[in-house]
């Protein structure tokens, strides 16, 4: 009777757990959309001319910080990060870029940090809406 209350009880918490990063996912894709846009129509219309910097500038430090919580939640949980997945490839690539920045790929950065934050997007909105739709396992 133990084993089965324990077994029903481990298979409710995995649901439970299913339910929470599914919605985690789907705001993390809302926040990454809705960042990226208002920052590129910020930067391109010209609203916060103030700045001692550019704003294009500022917002990939909004964007990409965004991300990079986003990625060290992912890791933390392991949601998606299996080997060879492409988040797990992703957080490579980006953990090499921040390590030779010193070095002189900061330039480099500049063209393809907003290539870089679109491709996390689409890897969000594949996991939100394409894999986290209701698993057979879930479904027992």
């Amino acid at each position: 009777m133990r084993l089965l209350f324990n077994y029903k009880l481990s298979m409710f918490s995995e649901i439970i757990e299913f339910i929470i990063m599914k919605r985690i996912k789907k705001i993390d894709f809302g926040i990454s959309i809705t960042l990226i846009i208002i920052c590129t129509i910020c930067s391109f219309t010209g609203i916060l001319k103030n700045l001692d910097y550019p704003f294009f500038i500022v917002s990939y430090f909004i964007v990409g910080g965004w991300q990079v919580l986003s990625m060290i939640i992912h890791a933390y949980n392991h949601w998606f990060t299996y080997g060879k997945g492409k988040r797990y490839i992703y957080h490579w690539v980006t953990l090499i870029a921040v390590c030779t920045m010193p070095l002189g790929s900061f330039c480099i950065l500049l063209f393809t940090a907003p290539f870089m934050a679109i491709y996390y997007t689409c890897i969000c909105y594949e996991e939100a809406y394409i894999k986290m739709r209701c698993p057979l396992a879930i479904l027992k």
